[in-house]
């Protein structure tokens, strides 16, 4: 979890305690304010020490529960600014993935220049259909989603379409590890590859694949997408982090730099792509 996040969620549980502290009707002990909402007290602990994550609807609760129901549009305001950034997968996921990729074609669609790092898997813009569907019911059964897979295919497809548009330009890297992962059916991954071959010469995508035995200034760690320098998109297990501060992206940036100078392009990249495929027809 961010240090931004963590310090703005504990702000937030400090101005939770002052509305119980300074309640109209006289201040208000944590386990008398948990009656009052029909919560455990540990919920009361937790969300004014920051080690909760509070709800709209938690908030509501509180302010009316300490008789200040005004107080609510400014708790929702602090909420509201911290979670623009931390985007947990269980709110995202709860209408299916189409939603969060449409997010991402709004984002894209406003973006001239993308880089890209993936290490575990290709990158989405330059997925195929079946590899795309693959990775949705991987992460459905994961996250016990709502399986709207076929939308949600059809709307990465969608953004695709970037890639054909003058004065796009993708940056991306890959590391050789993704192009091994069986995270699909075997056939399903060759004709990925292909693809991905596919794409080495376009005028606007410019790939480069960090093979296994090249020699890395770092380790080859989390995924994440920079939006014109003014936007980082990455994500964990438990949320998509949108970190859009200078100072933040100027450092994924220079992460970016630094792995890009272990990997290998044009007709290199071409044989890390072939030796997988390879070794896939041995399988």
């Amino acid at each position: 979890m961010s240090t931004d996040f963590q310090q703005a969620r504990e702000a937030l549980g400090v101005r939770l305690r002052e509305l119980r502290l300074t309640a109209p009707g006289g201040r208000l002990t944590g386990p008398q304010l948990a009656r009052r909402l029909a919560w455990p007290h540990s919920k009361i602990y937790k969300l004014e020490n920051g080690r909760q994550t509070a709800t709209s609807q938690d908030l509501r609760a509180w302010a009316d529960a300490v008789d200040q129901p005004a107080a609510f549009d400014e708790l929702e305001g602090r909420l509201k600014g911290f979670e623009s950034h931390i985007r947990s997968w269980r709110r995202q996921l709860a209408a299916g993935h189409r939603p969060v990729q449409d997010s991402w074609n709004l984002e894209v669609s406003r973006t001239r220049i993308i880089r890209a790092w993936e290490e575990a898997v290709v990158p989405g813009m330059l997925q195929t259909a079946d590899y795309a569907r693959a990775i949705f019911l991987r992460y459905a059964d994961l996250h016990r989603s709502a399986r709207d897979t076929d939308e949600a295919v059809r709307s990465r497809m969608q953004r695709q379409g970037w890639l054909y548009e003058t004065g796009r330009r993708f940056h991306a890297l890959v590391w050789e590890a993704a192009l091994h992962a069986l995270v699909c059916s075997p056939p399903v991954l060759a004709a990925q590859l292909d693809r991905l071959a596919g794409t080495i010469g376009m005028d606007t995508v410019e790939l480069g694949i960090v093979p296994l035995g090249a020699s890395l200034k770092i380790p080859a760690a989390n995924a994440f997408w920079i939006m014109d320098d003014r936007l980082v998109i990455t994500e964990d297990w438990h949320a998509e982090l949108w970190l859009d501060d200078a100072d933040t992206v100027a450092s994924y940036a220079r992460v970016w730099h630094t792995l890009q100078e272990s990997a290998v392009y044009g007709v290199d990249a071409q044989k890390v792509i072939h030796r997988a495929r390879q070794a896939l027809n041995m399988r």
